[in-house]
């Protein structure tokens, strides 16, 4: 197979992703299994606003949704998903963010298809910048149903706000430097010892659901990673001895996901970050749907001056 270059309308065709979640603006096809996008960074994307608007750096969660997206483009033909039936993210190890990388680099994205087994691929990725590697991961990729949601959810639970609440979202924003359209978390409910728990309403207009699969509203995989970091942060940065820190994403040590996320869900976050270092702090976080548990990740974050 000789090599083969898509440009953005090419890739518009292939995969469904629209603004502002379209990742790859332009397309090298190796061979079958080996994949290289390429994504310019520029401080013209509404994400730079709202991830450290101050020191604007790419989320490292949207370094995953670009794998992400390169690896789809790759597994349409192995995978073979039906007209109804989308290709997602089942689970990641190993995800490491290495160097930041900020507007005006230029991402290269490359992944590999390591092995497919039914409904499942395995992935291998690393995203580089000029600077040398940003990002490394393996994914697994598998087929799903888009079924459409279609009951109402429980309203008024335990877990809805209330003047009990720990925190309301103007606390969160006096803790964490995120804003909009990178501010996941809507308030605290409790906090106890090492234990948060975190609530996030999802509505459709929220701009993931405008570009990631617009025929299809899903909340993507690597976004409700974020969601278990920035409530863990608020946590560990709520702490009198870290007034005035930041606390910036080291790695996702492991993530699965067992169901779709879609607009008109509270996701209610429970977090555990035991007591360790000052500098680092690891967490095991899960999101509910009610009762049902959509997704747990594990994570690594460390905690600096915010000089």
């Amino acid at each position: 197979m000789s090599e083969t270059i898509f440009c953005t309308d090419q890739i518009r065709e292939m995969i469904p992703y629209r603004y502002p979640m379209l990742l790859i603006d332009r397309l090298l096809v190796e061979n079958e299994r080996k994949y290289v996008g390429l994504k310019n960074l520029s401080i013209n994307e509404e994400v730079f606003q709202g991830h450290f608007p101050g020191h604007p750096i790419f989320p490292g969660v949207m370094h995953v949704e670009a794998m992400e997206q390169v690896a789809e483009i790759a597994c349409r033909n192995l995978l073979k998903p039906k007209n109804d039936e989308e290709i997602y993210i089942k689970g990641m190890k190993k995800v490491k963010f290495r160097k930041p990388a900020v507007p005006g680099d230029r991402l290269k994205i490359e992944i590999e298809v390591k092995s497919v087994n039914g409904a499942e691929a395995d992935i291998t990725a690393a995203n580089y910048t000029n600077s040398g590697l940003a990002c490394q991961a393996n994914l697994i990729l598998s087929v799903r149903s888009m079924k459409k949601t279609d009951a109402m959810p429980k309203l008024f639970t335990q877990y809805d706000k209330s003047p009990e609440i720990a925190m309301d979202v103007m606390k969160i924003m006096s803790i964490i430097p995120h804003r909009y359209p990178f501010l996941l978390v809507d308030y605290i409910v409790s906090v106890n010892g090492p234990h948060v728990i975190a609530i996030k309403n999802v509505t459709g207009n929220e701009p993931f659901f405008h570009g990631h699969s617009p025929d299809y509203s899903v909340l993507p995989g690597a976004v409700q990673a974020e969601i278990i970091a920035q409530s863990g942060c608020v946590m560990v940065l709520s702490k009198p001895e870290n007034k005035g820190k930041i606390a910036y994403f080291m790695a996702i040590d492991n993530a699965e996901y067992f169901h779709p996320v879609t607009p008109g869900d509270q996701l209610r976050i429970e977090v555990d970050v035991p007591e360790g270092s000052s500098r680092f702090g690891r967490g095991e976080g899960f999101i509910y749907v009610e009762d049902k548990l959509v997704s747990k990740s594990e994570i690594t974050f460390g905690v600096i001056d915010n000089k």
